[in-house]
């Protein structure tokens, strides 16, 4: 993960999973979810007091390298005036922290010497992003949605197949394998599926039979562990908030710890941006400085908390 990777290395990585049919990240419900998280994850950190050319489409630039890339660095320039940009880093000092950041923007091609000509402005303090965050849980509801979708459409009517042999199963494998693509109506030509020789009536037989859906419907496990999934995502990115599926009260320490958990990765962050912000202020001439955006210090009654407060 820390390690820069060939284009190569890149594509095997993106192209293996496991089952290898199974590809989370090439579909529009990953791409919705990667959108969503990431406007959710942004509402986290407000950053005050950015110099008047950092204007909203500045800002909006700036925290996507921040939570992509995980770090920019920061510059005065005779042409841009107070200026951030991703850059590389390399150079190693006595403690081997990075020593130069090289800027290659299509107008702009310099390197700076990190604490003489800039200042580098990180997320964390290993430089990377919070885009693993986004990543793992948009792939688990963008797996999780079709499902959803799915058992809706299921919880309409339920069939039973039977088959009296191999010939027959296999005709209905098929069949089957349509069914679990997310298609929710089969429609199928026997001669392509199986040579008409191969399958007779007597192999098959369909019995369409109405289920007790109510007892197999499981769009209520499923919103459920969606409301988990979102949960814990929100648990990650410092968004403070309570188990859902406890019902009975909860004490005031469990509701405390909850919210400890739910703000100690943001706080992290915060503090790192905001001693990065010390030296980016005394190089720009700036007062700028990272602000959780939800109260972490919420207090509780000391009868407790219910898990809908």
């Amino acid at each position: 993960m820390y390690l820069p990777v060939n284009y190569e290395k890149i594509n095997l990585v993106a192209g293996t999973y496991t089952p290898n049919t199974l590809k989370m990240c090439d579909n529009i419900t990953y791409d919705y979810w990667v959108r969503s998280l990431f406007q959710r994850a942004q509402s986290v950190i407000r950053i005050e007091g950015l110099p008047n050319e950092w204007d909203e489409n500045v800002k909006d630039f700036l925290f996507w390298c921040l939570f992509k890339l995980g770090y920019v660095c920061c510059f005065n320039s005779e042409k841009f005036g107070k200026s951030f940009q991703p850059c590389t880093l390399s150079g190693y000092d006595f403690y081997y922290q990075f020593t130069d950041a090289i800027v290659t923007n299509p107008v702009l091609k310099q390197t700076f010497t990190i604490h003489k000509d800039c200042e580098i402005l990180k997320i964390a303090p290993d430089y990377m992003g919070i885009w693993d965050i986004i990543d793992k849980y948009a792939r688990r509801l963008s797996l999780l949605d079709p499902a959803i979708d799915m058992t809706i459409e299921n919880s309409k009517y339920s069939n039973i197949w039977g088959a009296r042999n191999k010939a027959g199963a296999k005709f209905l494998e098929k069949v089957v394998d349509k069914i679990q693509q997310g298609e929710s109506a089969v429609i199928f030509d026997t001669s392509v599926l199986l040579p008409m020789d191969k399958v007779t009536k007597e192999d098959i037989v369909v019995d369409i039979s109405q289920k007790d859906i109510k007892s197999t419907y499981l769009g209520t496990d499923l919103l459920q562990d969606f409301a988990t999934i979102l949960n814990e995502f929100d648990t990650e990115i410092g968004i403070p908030t309570l188990p859902y599926q406890k019902k009975e009260r909860m004490v005031t320490d469990e509701a405390e710890s909850k919210q400890e958990d739910a703000t100690s990765r943001s706080k992290v962050w915060v503090d790192t941006m905001n001693g990065c912000f010390e030296s980016i202020n005394a190089l720009l001439d700036t007062n700028m400085k990272a602000v959780h955006n939800y109260d972490v210090s919420r207090e509780t009654s000391e009868e407790g908390v219910t898990a809908d407060e």
